[in-house]
């Protein structure tokens, strides 16, 4: 037999040589913690990838999960249905904003936005506005790595392999205003301005071409932006004033990452759809869903031109062991008042990042809620050098952070407590000091 080895794996957004020559093996998990397959305890400053809210090794969850197996292990989502996926539904609409009423279930991040850019199409064209077919994104934004992901997303790498995407998407500017709003305390001051982008766009293309625009409430992925203040508002109000749709991607910034059950709700603004995942599950069985406006969904069942109203869908749409690991994280987010912890941890965060205002190789720091970033100075020559080796020499003094380029990132469990905070960035600080 062939022997078991690394190299029979293509890991996704790895370099792979470099990890093969350096693997980072995690062996099990539980509560905060990873253990690597050296046997040595791990902080988790990541919630994995922005997705384990609720820690690891919950014994809820995995209960649900085995009895589910047991009793309907798979029930195809065509034209069938099982007793779960109508529940959960109807869970996620009691913690959505209002008018949020309607669920369609994926199995990612990525499928939750293509669902709902064609949700948004196909409403469009349902209602005799099919001219409206341009889809705007945002620079910096990430929505995924399907094809209508990174057509309305705006990190450059994620783009600039993969030929000219999609047709008939613009970008808005990003928010990101380093020269105003460095080391800003949650929402920046400035940049409320840059809105009105969209209204560019509207003069550019016209409202009448243009189905809905995408943004991260929190942009996230490509390096912890919060919104400027008033941002979020201003871009509600052109939308409804061009009957532009618009799409929050809280793949990230949902359940409880903010404190909220949603951004949408700690923001206040109420966009038309919302795309999540991660934290649905707290990561233990993949789920995407995307949820809708009543009027959107009404619209498309009274104006069907066929029995099926939407030609959209997944194999593992709401997949019964998806729907029993989802409804038993609820349970935990409300048994154990995790959003409110959330809450309550946010400001302590909030002083522990900016604590590290002056220490080596840090240029800015960015929070909001349970997220928090370190912009490093990057060396010449070697972008994400610096973000790598400090991500690395991290993971050797027991915590695991996350890095984009030169970007560290944390959004450690909503469980945290104050310790896990110090832990965090004591050993980040102690990291920096050791890396060139």
């Amino acid at each position: 037999m062939k022997p078991n080895n690394l190299e029979s794996l293509w890991m996704p957004f790895t370099p792979n040589k470099a990890f093969k020559k350096d693997p980072r093996i995690i062996v099990s998990a539980k509560g905060m913690h990873f253990t690597s397959d050296d046997g040595r305890l791990i902080l988790d400053g990541t919630a994995g990838l922005w997705a384990c809210n609720a820690s690891h090794g919950r014994s809820k969850i995995t209960e649900a999960v085995a009895r589910q197996l047991e009793e309907l292990d798979y029930s195809p989502p065509f034209q069938f249905g099982h007793p779960k996926q109508f529940e959960l539904a109807n869970r996620l609409s009691e913690i959505f904003p209002e008018g949020m009423n309607h669920v369609f279930f994926s199995n990612s991040g990525s499928e939750a936005v293509e669902s709902a850019l064609k949700i948004a199409l196909a409403y469009q064209r349902s209602r005799g506005k099919g001219s409206k077919t341009r889809l705007i994104g945002s620079e910096k934004g990430y929505h995924g790595t399907n094809f209508a992901g990174i057509s309305v997303g705006g990190m450059v790498k994620n783009r600039m392999y993969y030929g000219s995407l999609l047709s008939g998407v613009d970008h808005i500017r990003h928010t990101h205003l380093p020269e105003l709003n460095s080391y800003s305390r949650g929402q920046p001051e400035h940049g409320a301005e840059l809105a009105e982008d969209l209204e560019r766009l509207v003069q550019l293309h016209d409202a009448s071409t243009i189905a809905a625009i995408i943004l991260e409430p929190v942009k996230g992925s490509s390096g912890v932006y919060p919104p400027p203040k008033g941002y979020l508002e201003r871009i509600r109000e052109i939308c409804t004033k061009h009957d532009i749709l618009l799409i929050f991607d809280e793949v990230i910034s949902g359940f409880g990452r903010l404190g909220k059950a949603t951004g949408s709700e700690y923001f206040g603004v109420t966009p038309d759809m919302i795309t999540c995942a991660k934290g649905i599950t707290n990561a233990t069985i993949p789920m995407g869903a995307t949820v809708v406006q009543d009027f959107i969904y009404e619209t498309m069942i009274e104006n069907a031109d066929a029995p099926i109203e939407l030609f959209h869908g997944y194999t593992y749409s709401g997949h019964p062991v998806a729907c029993a690991a989802a409804l038993a994280t609820l349970d935990i987010y409300k048994e154990e008042s995790l959003f409110e912890n959330a809450a309550k941890m946010a400001p302590v965060i909030e002083e522990a990042a900016h604590s590290l205002k002056g220490t080596k190789h840090i240029i800015d720091i960015r929070n909001i809620g349970v997220i928090a970033a370190l912009e490093l100075e990057t060396k010449e020559g070697a972008l994400g050098q610096r973000g790598f080796n400090t991500m690395k020499k991290c993971w050797d003094m027991g915590l695991m952070v996350r890095t984009n380029g030169d970007t560290l990132a944390f959004s450690p469990p909503l469980v945290l407590n104050e310790s896990h905070v110090d832990q965090i960035f004591t050993t980040v600080k102690n990291a920096l000091e050791q890396v060139d």
